[in-house]
């Protein structure tokens, strides 16, 4: 039987579901187009609840995840996080995931959904010559996540704290009301916005869940709130050009080969797949993950080929129409030679061939549409 969040009931009686990674989720409410829409010129709200949380505490707690994760943990002061992936011994990428500081010695690790088992089990493994604790606490705490250019505007009015004061990549213990939570400002769409992690609100008894999800929709109805399924999350991710994992990134793939070398901090004295790493940048990875918009109407899949002239070079991950630019677009890996914003190459979609031309990340205009404008 598929698992349940703690929204289960109002998503059965809301949403339209299905079965996403063990869980039964919403793909959409009133649609993917207009809850597209409302996070890029309001504000959505997901229940992401199905993700990974684990706490990992103790005096190595710093330096066992800098050991597993390829970022600087150590860098990271209270209440700050960064983006980063875990690798293994080949520096193929196990998952990618967010840390951040709760207190000196613990942490809290966001992970995907599919990957619940898998990154547990690779922590523990990992974990024995160092004196920590982990702890699997995703089915004590709901996630939620408020995103869009009037996030903040929602959340201060049930938020007892000035949430205007955390930074991107920050975390605070707030009061919503009188429940306890924890908020930080990240996102998966590309917007300004906030995750609320409800504290103490197991999916056996979420009634303090169901309190703070009622009460950030009731506030956001003057801004017209959306509650957003799976099927925006995927769209908005794509236009701002973030990868998901068993598509965009997998073990096969290196965070060079991703372009998220930025979260690679070959500096560090030792972590997982460095020595692979290293070599790799030194020598400049062979294939490289692009952008791709269609320049003939069509909708770029994933598995459709990449061609230069009549031959396939590369394999598109991801592909959707894009409500915000209203055009395919799409993110695949070709040969470096091909990787050059503006190169031109076709997409084969099923009996025919999309004109597309490599771009970069994100898609939309970032004076428009994205965290950037809002100038935090």
């Amino acid at each position: 039987m598929p698992n349940r969040t703690q929204l289960y009931d109002f998503h059965i009686k809301n949403g339209h579901m299905i079965e996403f990674a063990g869980f039964e989720l919403p793909i959409w409410y009133k649609g993917i187009v207009p809850e597209c829409k409302a996070v890029r010129n309001s504000v959505g709200i997901f229940d992401v609840s199905h993700m990974g949380r684990a706490l990992i505490s103790g005096e190595d707690a710093a330096g066992f995840l800098d050991y597993v994760t390829t970022n600087d943990v150590a860098a990271l002061d209270t209440g700050r996080g960064h983006y980063s992936v875990m690798c293994n011994e080949k520096g193929g990428i196990i998952d990618d995931i967010i840390v951040c500081r709760l207190t000196e010695k613990q942490y809290l690790m966001v992970f995907n959904a599919g990957n619940r088992e898998k990154d547990l089990d690779w922590l523990n493994r990992n974990a024995k010559r160092y004196n920590v604790e982990i702890q699997h606490v995703s089915g004590q705490i709901s996630m939620f996540a408020v995103q869009g250019p009037n996030a903040r505007h929602i959340l201060q009015e049930i938020c007892n704290e000035n949430v205007s004061e955390i930074p991107r990549f920050g975390g605070r213990y707030v009061h919503l009301g009188d429940i306890r939570g924890f908020v930080t400002r990240t996102g998966y769409t590309g917007e300004d916005g906030f995750e609320i992690f409800t504290l103490d609100s197991p999916v056996e008894q979420p009634s303090r869940a169901v309190t703070v999800w009622n009460a950030i929709l009731n506030h956001g109805m003057k801004f017209d709130i959306q509650p957003c399924g799976l099927g925006a999350r995927d769209v908005l991710r794509l236009e701002a050009g973030m990868c998901l994992y068993g598509n965009d990134i997998t073990e096969s793939t290196t965070p060079l080969q991703a372009r998220l070398g930025f979260v690679v901090k070959s500096a560090k004295a030792e972590f997982i797949g460095r020595d692979v790493l290293i070599k790799e940048k030194a020598e400049g990875a062979k294939e490289v993950r692009v952008g791709l918009k269609a320049l003939d109407p069509g909708i770029p899949r994933a598995e459709c080929g990449i061609l230069r002239d009549t031959e396939v070079v590369g394999k598109v991950t991801s592909g959707t129409f894009s409500p915000t630019t209203n055009q395919g677009i799409a993110m695949g890996y070709v040969p470096k030679e091909y990787s050059k914003i503006g190169e031109n190459v076709m997409i084969r979609v099923r009996d025919r061939s999309l004109r597309a031309e490599v771009t970069g990340f994100p898609f939309y205009d970032t004076s428009k549409y994205g965290w950037q404008r809002t100038g935090k």
